[in-house]
């Protein structure tokens, strides 16, 4: 080999050296792009929940917050009465009759969502009826639904096990439930239990 041909054969070389230099750092920087959008884009949430007295809305804004996800209110068509033992009798009868009371509102995309936490007070000790008429409104399946509820005394009751009937082909995870006069003092609970169920860090 001549010194010509020597000197076009270095050039060649550094030249085919330097393509596949900036080939390995492109590939390298567009993975570490991916990483980022990944996690600039976690699973998008949505907080649903239906609340009488108040206590289920506070636990559902303290999850928004948490969590910084969109947030929903069930809303009746006709609004239950204000009066305790009203409330409670109507209650009573359209769970027994398994009413479910038309909304007023409805979401546009529910698709858009990965992660669904349904929220209701604990009534008869059941889900309250406009969240098993959402939870039987909208196609939930293949969605992680994360349910909580408020109660005065009755604890969960079958609460869980009814948004597990309400949801056959979603991945529920485990509820949480808040005495109805805690609300207000709950942040460290609910935060505990978002990281156990591995929604936050």
């Amino acid at each position: 080999m001549n010194r010509r041909d020597f000197l076009k054969f270095v050039t060649i070389a550094a030249i085919a050296a330097s393509v596949l230099s900036f080939c390995v750092v492109t590939n390298s920087q567009e993975k570490e792009k991916m990483n980022k959008t990944a996690s600039l884009n976690p699973k998008k949430i949505l907080v649903v929940y239906f609340s009488h007295s108040g206590n289920t809305r506070e636990i559902a804004n303290q999850i928004k917050t948490a969590t910084g996800g969109d947030i929903f209110e069930l809303v009746p068509v006709n609004p239950y009465p204000a009066a305790y033992q009203a409330v409670v009798d109507q209650a009573k009868k359209e769970i027994s009759a398994n009413f479910k009371p038309e909304l007023k509102n409805k979401l546009a995309d529910i698709s858009q969502y990965d992660v669904i936490f349904i929220g209701s007070p604990n009534w008869w000790s059941t889900i309250a009826p406009p969240v098993v008429t959402f939870l039987t409104s909208y196609d939930l399946s293949g969605k992680t639904i994360v349910p909580f509820f408020t109660h005065g005394g009755g604890s969960i009751g079958h609460c869980e096990t009814d948004v597990r009937k309400h949801c056959p082909k979603s991945t529920v995870l485990k509820s949480l439930y808040i005495y109805g006069e805690s609300v207000k003092n709950a942040q460290s609970e609910v935060s505990e239990w978002l990281r156990e169920i591995k929604i936050i860090k």
